[in-house]
């Protein structure tokens, strides 16, 4: 059999893939193989009514920062082939639907321009394989070199990072993709370990910075009480009304710069009770604010 050459083959692949049949990619004795998933030729086809097609409309506006990576384009690909089979009333319709939800993302970063990383890092996730990266240390200052078993891609607050296994930290470890300035892949298995929990790895987190586990309570005062109470801040958060509109709230997060740019956020209206420590820090930065001004 002759050799195809490997954009040929890709191109075929993709083809495959536009015409609605998924394909699995495996890593088997150093080979890469590919094959269509199990009872997807028998599958129905899928059909979305027009509020379905504008959820997923809706979705992909909020994954706007990935433009340009994998995932973003399969998604766009996906609605494409769904508005596609849409009549044209559905069509109008869903147009009608979108004037009614708009998206705000606030503060986010742009992917575009990492696409490969992404791509790299997403290949070794899901061959299981460990890579090689170079990777722009914000705690060291400097370009380090780190070998990781890549777990997962975690999209949080508008950044996308990667948490994974460091080897030369020797423990799970998070990484933000727009640091990572190099990818090599390995032909070096790994296993993600039974007792490693996604969901606890990241819980301690107000948003996406680590430390370590410290119980907080802050005061509101009545003006901030009243937007504050209707948030979700943190899974662990504990409300408590008190005289005169103010607001108590207890939360157990990872004592961490972000803690403290989070509190410095809402001004005077906000009180830090305990622990000390936290208090004292978030007053020695307020100062720093006042003299740097």
């Amino acid at each position: 059999m002759a050799t195809r050459h490997p954009r040929t083959l890709r191109r075929d692949l993709d083809a495959i893939e536009s015409a609605g049949y998924p394909l699995l990619t495996e890593r088997i004795d150093g080979h890469t193989r590919w094959k269509l998933l199990d009872g997807i030729i028998n599958a129905p086809a899928l059909r979305l009514s027009p509020t379905e097609l504008m959820a997923l409309t809706v979705s992909r506006r909020l994954i706007a920062p990935l433009e340009g990576t994998a995932l973003y384009a399969s998604l766009v690909s996906a609605l494409g082939k769904a508005s596609a089979a849409l009549p044209p009333d559905g069509l109008n319709l869903v147009h009608q639907l979108e004037g009614t939800f708009s998206i705000g993302l606030g503060p986010h970063k742009r992917y575009k321009r990492y696409r490969e990383v992404v791509e790299r890092v997403t290949q070794a996730i899901v061959e299981k394989k460990r890579i090689q990266m170079r990777y722009d240390s914000s705690s060291r200052g400097r370009l380090t070199r780190r070998e990781v078993d890549p777990y997962r891609l975690w999209y949080a607050s508008g950044g996308l990072y990667l948490i994974g296994y460091c080897h030369s930290r020797t423990e799970p470890r998070m990484f933000a993709v727009e640091r990572i300035k190099s990818v090599t892949p390995t032909d070096l298995p790994y296993q993600i370990p039974l007792h490693f929990d996604f969901d606890a790895f990241v819980e301690d987190s107000l948003t996406v910075m680590r430390g370590p586990r410290i119980d907080v309570e802050v005061e509101f005062d009545k003006p901030t009480a009243a937007w504050a109470k209707d948030r979700i801040w943190h899974p662990s958060q504990q409300l408590k009304r008190l005289p005169g509109g103010r607001l108590r709230m207890t939360i157990t997060v990872a004592d961490s710069r972000e803690l403290v740019g989070w509190i410095l956020s809402f001004g005077s209206g906000v009180r830090v009770v305990r622990p000390e420590s936290l208090r004292m820090t978030v007053k020695q930065e307020a100062a720093t604010i006042v003299m740097s001004s």
